[in-house]
């Protein structure tokens, strides 16, 4: 078992991909310290799901990923963060990479590269956006921290950082319905490098797969450009709605 790692996982009416997950989790070695299921009011059987799977479950008054990523950080013991979206899978020597790549003390966090599937195909376009939007999005808006190291990671990326880190630049910004991950890597730069590790993740298709693949990227980009001139993201908001 690692004795570093606490994994927290943000949950909304999940039911259809939280088992998948908590299966995969069951396969890690070394085991994490801990797995944190922080749910935001699900109406389905998420909360059961990972009662029977033995998930350490928290649930926040207050709905919205920053608040319950934020909860969970509160409560985890671990020295590292690793912070999992529901429907994502990661490779089974994940708490060894995490480990490795924390001790350089000059690197502050990181996150994988997301390769998001489906049933019945990988969504390879999408997939090469989102890997070249770690680099570009942060070389375009921030360049001065760009040449320091910084890399925009979101989500289905896997972040992780230490929990020391993590609260020195404030945690998630709870005001952030969305970029709220963004927001973290470029809060993070201040105390090291963001490190994109060269291990792929895998995430559901299901936004994809509801918009289709060319206004997939075209919202991403959208978003993406807006968020970078400063454009509210309660406004961009509208234009992310969640897919279940």
């Amino acid at each position: 078992m690692s004795s570093k790692i606490s994994i927290i996982i943000p949950t909304l009416n999940e039911e259809d991909v939280l088992a998948r997950t908590l299966h995969n989790l069951t396969l890690l070695n070394p085991s994490p310290f801990e797995i944190l299921i922080v749910d935001g009011g699900s109406q389905d059987n998420t909360l059961k799901i990972a009662r029977e799977a033995g998930i350490s479950v928290l649930v926040s008054d207050t709905a919205g990923r920053s608040i319950q990523m934020n909860l969970g950080a509160k409560v985890a013991k671990g020295e590292l963060l690793c912070f999992l979206h529901a429907d994502t899978l990661i490779p089974n020597d994940l708490a060894a990479i995490i480990e490795k790549i924390l001790a350089e003390p000059t690197i502050a966090g990181g996150g994988f590269i997301s390769i998001m599937t489906g049933s019945l195909q990988t969504r390879w376009g999408v997939s090469l956006h989102n890997y070249l939007k770690t680099y570009y999005a942060s070389l375009i808006f921030r360049p001065h921290l760009f040449f320091r190291g910084l890399r925009i990671l979101f989500g289905d990326q896997v972040i992780f950082c230490r929990r020391s880190d993590f609260w020195r630049c404030g945690g998630f910004d709870i005001e952030l319905p969305i970029m709220e991950d963004a927001d973290l890597c470029i809060k993070l730069c201040e105390y090291g490098r963001i490190h994109l590790v060269n291990r792929i993740v895998q995430s559901s298709d299901r936004r994809v797969a509801k918009w289709g693949g060319f206004k997939a990227n075209a919202i991403y980009i959208y978003i993406g450009f807006l968020w970078g001139i400063g454009i509210s993201a309660d406004y961009l908001k509208q234009f992310y709605q969640d897919v279940r």
